[in-house]
């Protein structure tokens, strides 16, 4: 476990070597065809872990994205070790109790308003164990939970003993995730943007458009798309807008990179993976 626990810290202290051109990197090498000035792009796509549609097409973009498993599932452990393989980087998709919605889309694993800190530490460092790889951390679902200062307060502390960052998915405006983070001396990590919101790959395409916008802005921007019943029209709508991005002086990066040069930030976890 020692061992396992040491070699996970060096991979995760290792993703800017990977960025800056590891020859196992799969993906494209020169994601940018714009030799101007760049604005980068952080692509989440949520909901690995259960062999949903899309998968396939999501691990095989010519970018970098990055990967959100749900733990505790048929192929969490498999899928985690794909995106990883092709250069992804690999966050926990954890579930979280909403305010309202279907418990049968949360999976298994929830953090619920119900538990202990006890036992909220017990599925966190269980989700950690289960999900090979992870960088950080962002919430499934989570409306509920995401406004409640007690529990986030416990994810967050675990997050920090393990050297991962939580981005908040921003499914509750009045989530708390965020000042809770920079009191714990974590970095604040949020979506600006869904893409599949409506289930189109015209739709995809416009909010793909309202990122790169928001990127020109601000330098960056971070937007969560999905695998799912609809997760190949996702697919379709990033491939077929990537190029024409690019050209843009649009940079698809990975998630830890973005982190670490927005917030200075560097994972020095309390434990050693």
């Amino acid at each position: 476990m020692a061992m396992y626990k040491l070699l996970r810290m060096m991979l995760i202290l290792g993703i800017l070597l990977i960025v800056l051109g590891d020859a196992g990197v799969q993906v494209a090498a020169a994601d940018d065809l714009n030799t101007g000035e760049q604005y980068k792009l952080a692509v989440i796509i949520d909901d690995f872990g259960n062999g949903q549609k899309g998968t396939d097409d999501m691990m095989q973009l010519p970018v970098r994205i990055t990967v959100a498993v749900m733990p505790f599932l048929p192929t969490s452990r498999a899928d985690a070790e794909k995106a990883h393989a092709a250069g992804h980087d690999v966050i926990i998709h954890m579930p979280m109790e909403p305010k309202q919605g279907r418990a049968s889309w949360l999976g298994p694993g929830v953090i619920k308003s119900t538990m202990k800190d006890a036992e909220i530490r017990e599925v966190m460092e269980k989700a950690i164990q289960d999900v090979p790889y992870a960088v950080g951390v962002n919430n499934h679902m989570g409306s509920k939970v995401t406004g409640d200062e007690r529990i986030m307060s416990v994810v967050l502390d675990v997050c920090r003993e393990h050297g991962l960052f939580f981005i908040d998915s921003k499914t509750n405006y009045h989530s708390v995730t965020g000042k809770i983070a920079v009191q714990k001396g974590l970095p604040e990590v949020n979506n600006h943007i869904f893409l599949d919101d409506v289930h189109t790959v015209s739709h995809v395409k416009k909010q793909l458009r309202l990122a790169a916008d928001y990127a020109k802005k601000n330098k960056y921007c971070i937007t969560i798309g999905h695998v799912g019943v609809f997760g190949e029209r996702t697919a379709a709508g990033l491939k077929e807008s990537i190029e024409e991005l690019q050209r843009e002086g649009i940079r698809f990066t990975s998630i830890s990179e973005l982190v670490m040069e927005q917030n200075n930030w560097s994972p020095d976890g309390l434990l050693v993976h």
